[in-house]
């Protein structure tokens, strides 16, 4: 199965786990907004449409932090663009530490996603207390996982590869009947 890789604010450095997994898996596409920096909401909903629209639904988006508001925000408009959603450390929008610079993501839609989904959501987070990240799963109706004291689950984390999010993803495609693309 493809996987369109959704990274946050300012992209995925190579050090990265979603960086090191396109670098592995056989079949991925990341997005590529021309505001990384800057982030437009409107912007980053044109690089899915390249990235993922073409593929007919046949594409689970991995998404990390701000990116996981973008792809929420894009599975609403193309509801039919993905077979699933696998969201890593969403900021919590309301919290102080939102960044103001990613103000047109601000207002996400809390409402069921329109395909499965799975949250990952870690206990220090500091964009998204987990409370909230729980809050955020019952909002758009996915399955949260606690994956204990990760902080923001990136490369200052210091979670490298992260094979257990490796091995969620492999169990999440699994469950959309598609494993062996991921093997």
């Amino acid at each position: 199965m493809h996987i369109t890789i959704v990274p946050g604010y300012q992209g995925s450095p190579p050090e990265q786990w979603q960086s090191r997994w396109e670098a592995d898996l056989p079949d991925v596409t990341r997005i590529a907004p021309s505001s990384w920096d800057e982030p437009e909401l409107e912007d980053w909903m044109a690089a899915l449409d390249r990235a993922a629209g073409a593929r007919n639904g046949q594409t689970v988006l991995v998404a990390h932090s701000l990116g996981c508001l973008a792809a929420v925000e894009w599975l609403h408009r193309n509801p039919d663009g993905a077979r699933g959603v696998f969201l890593v450390s969403p900021p919590d929008p309301v919290a102080a530490s939102f960044p103001e610079v990613v103000g047109t993501f601000r207002n996400p839609r809390m409402q069921e996603l329109p395909v499965p989904g799975l949250l990952i959501a870690s206990q220090s987070d500091p964009y998204c207390a987990l409370p909230a990240a729980q809050s955020i799963a019952a909002a758009w109706k996915v399955p949260v996982i606690d994956a204990g004291e990760l902080a923001h689950i990136n490369e200052k984390s210091g979670v490298g590869y992260w094979q257990q999010g490796r091995d969620l993803l492999t169990a999440f495609t699994a469950g959309l009947g598609e494993p062996a693309a991921l093997g």
